[in-house]
Formats: C-alpha cells, sequence, structure tokens
C-alpha cells in the first residue's frame, strides 16, 4: 500500500524503536521520512535505511525543534505528518516517594514539553497547507494506573494525552487531526534488557496482556501509519489504544 505517497513525515526518536519502525513503515508507505534523533549515529543509519533525511535534535531544546521543522520543509516542500515520539523512561523515575525533582524535571522535558514544541511548531506548516496529520505517542498508563509506577513518565504520557485532544478539538477545521497513540508494552531492546534483569518483574507485566505477549514494534508503527493515511480521516482528538486488550481487562486468560 502507498497511502503516504509523497507525504513528509517527521519522525523524533527515529533512531529505534517504535520511531524507527514507523520510519520503516512510512517509508514503504512512500513517504519521504526525516529521521530526527539525538544520537547521530543510529539517527544517520536510519535515515539511510529508509532513503530520507537525518536531523540531529534535542526535542526538549525549541530552537532545535523550529529546525528541524524549517529543514524539512526546505528539503521536501511540505510538513504532512509529525510522529511526536521521542521520550525517556530512566531508572530514578520511580515511586513518588522515590523520585527526586531533577529526575521529575527530566522527564517531562523530554516526554511531555518536546510534545508541545513539536506540535506549536509543526502546525503551521499544516495551516498554510489547510491538512496535516499529527500523531503523539503516549501510552496505556495514561488511562490506567499501575502498582509499579514511574510517577513522571505517567504524568508525562497523561498530559500528552490531554494535549493531543484539546488540539484535535481546537484545529479540526482547518484540516489538522492531532491524535495520541497509546502503547501498551513494547518488545524493544530496552524493554529486553529490563525484563533480563528482572523476569519477575516482567512476568508480573505480562500476566496482564490478555493477548499474551508484549507488543512489536512493527505493529505500533502500523497503527502510526493508519492515523497518519486518510484511511483514519475521520479521526481527530482520541486515545488510540494499541495495547493487546490490557486497558478492557479485569481477569485475564490463564
Amino acid at each position: 500500500m502507498k497511502r503516504l505517497q509523497d507525504r513528509v513525515a517527521v519522525v523524533t526518536g527515529a533512531g529505534g524503536g517504535i520511531g524507527l519502525a514507523t520510519a520503516r513503515r512510512f517509508a514503504d508507505e512512500g513517504a519521504k521520512v526525516v529521521c530526527a534523533d539525538l544520537d547521530e549515529e543510529a539517527g544517520v543509519k536510519a535515515a539511510n535505511e529508509v532513503g530520507g533525511l537525518f536531523v540531529r535534535v534535542d526535542v526538549a531544546d525549541e530552537d532545535d525543534v523550529v529546525r528541524m521543522f524549517r529543514t524539512a520543509f526546505d528539503t521536501y516542500g511540505s510538513v504532512d505528518i509529525a510522529f511526536n515520539n521521542a521520550g525517556i523512561s530512566p531508572p530514578d523515575d520511580d515511586s513518588i516517594l522515590e523520585t527526586g525533582i531533577d529526575a521529575w524535571r527530566r522527564v517531562q522535558d523530554v516526554n511531555l514539553t518536546s510534545v508541545y514544541l513539536c506540535c506549536k511548531h509543526a502546525i503551521p506548516y499544516m495551516r498554510r497547507q489547510g491538512k496535516g496529520s499529527i500523531v503523539n505517542t503516549a501510552s496505556f498508563v495514561a488511562v490506567m494506573g499501575s502498582a509499579t509506577s514511574q510517577i513522571s513518565y505517567t504524568a508525562s504520557k497523561g498530559g500528552v494525552l490531554a494535549m493531543s485532544r484539546e488540539l484535535g478539538v481546537q484545529f479540526a477545521r482547518e484540516g489538522i487531526r492531532v491524535n495520541a497513540l497509546c502503547p501498551g508494552p513494547v518488545n524493544t531492546p530496552l524493554l529486553r534488557e529490563l525484563f533480563a534483569k528482572d523476569p519477575e518483574r516482567a512476568q508480573r507485566r505480562l500476566v496482564h496482556v490478555p493477548l499474551g505477549r508484549f507488543a512489536e514494534a512493527s505493529e505500533i508503527a502500523a497503527a502510526v501509519a493508519f492515523l497518519a493515511s486518510d484511511d483514519a480521516s475521520f479521526i481527530t482528538g482520541s486515545e488510540f489504544l494499541v495495547d493487546g486488550g490490557i486497558s478492557g481487562a479485569y481477569v485475564t486468560p490463564l
């Protein structure tokens, strides 16, 4: 399918995980992909793989974000899709009783303020075009509570969800759709490393997934491609859950 033929897509956090899988999917769908990442080596590799353009960006820095979208526009002539995906989940973000204010602020800057900045500077390009699709990475923890808390991460993703809903409403009649992607746990190198160190912690989470496994990054990328495409033309301001049934479960199958 070539649902995104010749559209210009900016992907933050494109060097790995969901971002890389989505850059690949966008390219397969015909898009011109701007791969943005703080990690230059990973970002260049991703851009080369998908035939796109690498931009080094600190998504929490407004000047970098402005430059990222300007580069996309100057290179390809439009900004049709913004997948605001970059985020962190550091080990010092834990229970509210243990998480220090520096850890709290760092996660808020990278996970929430960055999405604010990316939306703020993508929307003017889309307004001029009269169309555009923004997909912001939230999380299923934005709609559920967890006793294994990452308090700043959870709060940041709740903020992404609320902001996406508001922007989706505000700019709907200008042809700009804004949706919050809410993935469940994804089988990424970071997750595998974390759970390899603590199999009991992994099992404590896995038991709550009705499908009985974590998502693959390519499955999340498929959902992003759908939201970015005209197949989702009547979807805006939504919390788009791709969580293996977690948010709908009370008792899961044995």
